[in-house]
């Protein structure tokens, strides 16, 4: 039988604690990019009771994407914001989502991005992760920001860490290894940026920085 919401939220405070919990209930993140980092990214901030997500792409599931995002098989040639929120609802049925399919610029970033106070950048490709991180520090200095760089190959995960850029702005990942370098990106290590940018952004909620 289906959980009540009291239910489920109950057994979160008996995890995570009532005041972090009630910190993740009342917060609202965007997660820009449903790959392997967003797809992962939203469904961990789900898991973990935050009350407002919203999931941005402008791609459809791919074959070559079930390796390591957060989609099956049947869910092939699907828009992934689509994909990705039918599949949260069955995770976290009473979080508050919602979901766009559209291709995120310079231009619609501001009005799209406002709502929300944390925004995870998830993008795949080196260009698409520059125009969102300069477009959010310069036109929406109020939000926090957190990023990837550096995720691709079979190098040790333990090269992975999350360090604070300024204020607002932290960015996970080991900085070097991209797709640019011709390198395979494989589930796990994908995984573990993406767990990085996930706790990260739970920490900015329950009020814990990085030095």
């Amino acid at each position: 039988m289906m959980p009540t919401k009291e239910e489920m939220y109950k057994a979160l405070e008996e995890r995570h604690g009532k005041e972090v919990q009630e910190r993740f209930r009342a917060a609202s993140v965007a997660v820009c990019g449903l790959g392997g980092l967003g797809s992962n990214v939203a469904i961990a901030l789900a898991r973990a009771g935050v009350g407002r997500l919203h999931l941005i792409d402008f791609d459809s599931v791919d074959i070559t994407n079930l390796n390591r995002q957060q989609y099956f098989p049947e869910q092939l040639g699907q828009p992934k914001a689509q994909a990705l929120y039918d599949t949260i609802k069955r995770i976290a049925p009473y979080c508050e989502l919602t979901s766009q399919s559209v291709k995120l610029s310079d231009e619609n970033i501001p009005d799209i991005l406002s709502p929300f106070d944390i925004i995870a950048e998830c993008f795949d490709k080196a260009d698409q992760k520059a125009m969102l991180v300069n477009c959010v520090l310069e036109k929406m200095p109020g939000k926090y920001l957190v990023a990837a760089s550096g995720m691709a190959g079979l190098s040790s995960a333990n090269e992975i860490r999350t360090r604070r850029l300024s204020k607002r702005f932290y960015i996970c990942g080991d900085g070097e290894n991209g797709l640019e370098k011709g390198l395979g990106l494989i589930s796990a290590r994908v995984e573990v940026c993406a767990s990085h940018e996930a706790t990260m952004i739970l920490r900015i909620i329950a009020g814990q920085y990085e030095p």
